[in-house]
């Protein structure tokens, strides 16, 4: 198992103080902060240049946040742990084919499961629409917007909460309390956003299948490739109409129908398999480690 020392931590005065702080605490500030930079620079590239260009930039701007959060570059006293909470780069082939396995049933968990709640439910279009000035732009522009966004979230909030604050928390604390205090912290983080209310049960297992989708694989790549998909659909689909918009009616008003019944199988269906999956990631992550 990939561990590390207190000695990879900075040794000066800083260092000392800040290995005082519980771990906890400490996980959580830095997970925040390097999603957070990632979201913050996005914010301004989106502002100050038009999409596809922003795009593009935000793009070379993620291959080095990627670089230099992966370990490389000074200062050398925080590289280990920098490659630390990174995880593994490199899969092993079957580790792959199961990664994208599981993040595939992530992803259909996710989209049957906001609808499903919304024929419990009625969706309410003011309150999840809220990049809908999408709906109004060229393609090419309106595309790029919805990548870069897609990207810079899977990106930034993976690195930042399945890796830099789950990944030393399972390290003392063990997989399921690691993986829950950074669902509980990553829901915390999203409350400002009006539409989450209505799927935080979602929103929650969700972030707890990613958390867990990494710590099987001990790997960031499946599930960033989990959530920059489904963000996809999120904003073309739920948070603008460019590939259209959700009209099912409640089913208080229509009565269970063949609609209602298939969704209820695919949120069943997808999180059975997601957990076959997971068992055969954790069966080659102990033989690799035996």
């Amino acid at each position: 198992m990939q561990q590390l020392k207190n000695s990879n931590y900075p040794s000066n005065a800083f260092g000392r103080f800040w290995m005082k702080v519980p771990l906890v605490l400490r996980s959580i500030l830095i997970g925040f902060g390097v999603s957070t930079l990632g979201v913050g620079i996005w914010t301004i590239v989106a502002i100050s240049l038009p999409g596809p260009w922003s795009t593009v930039l935000m793009g070379i701007v993620l291959i080095f946040y990627w670089m230099y959060f992966g370990g490389k570059w000074k200062p050398l006293n925080t590289q280990a742990f920098r490659r630390f909470c990174m995880r593994q780069i490199k899969l092993k082939k079957l580790a792959w084919i199961w990664g994208l396995v599981a993040a595939f049933f992530i992803v259909l968990f996710l989209h049957s499961s906001l609808i499903l709640t919304f024929r419990i439910v009625e969706f309410q279009p003011e309150v999840f629409k809220t990049l809908s000035f999408i709906n109004d732009l060229p393609n090419l522009q309106a595309w790029s917007i919805i990548i870069g966004i897609s990207m810079v979230a899977g990106i930034c909030e993976e690195i930042g909460y399945r890796g830099y604050l789950q990944k030393p928390l399972e390290q003392k604390y063990g997989a399921v309390t690691a993986i829950s205090i950074s669902s509980i912290v990553f829901i915390i983080i999203h409350l400002n956003q009006a539409w989450l209310s209505s799927i935080l049960v979602a929103a929650f297992f969700i972030s707890f299948m990613i958390g867990y989708l990494a710590y099987a694989t001990n790997s960031l790549i499946p599930g960033i490739i989990a959530h920059v998909t489904f963000d996809i659909i999120n904003v073309s689909y739920w948070w603008s109409d460019v590939i259209g918009s959700f009209e099912r009616k409640p089913i208080s008003m229509t009565g269970i129908d063949n609609h209602f019944i298939i969704t209820v199988v695919l949120v069943v269906l997808s999180t059975v398999l997601f957990i076959v999956a997971i068992r055969k990631l954790l069966k080659l992550k102990d033989s690799s480690q035996s």
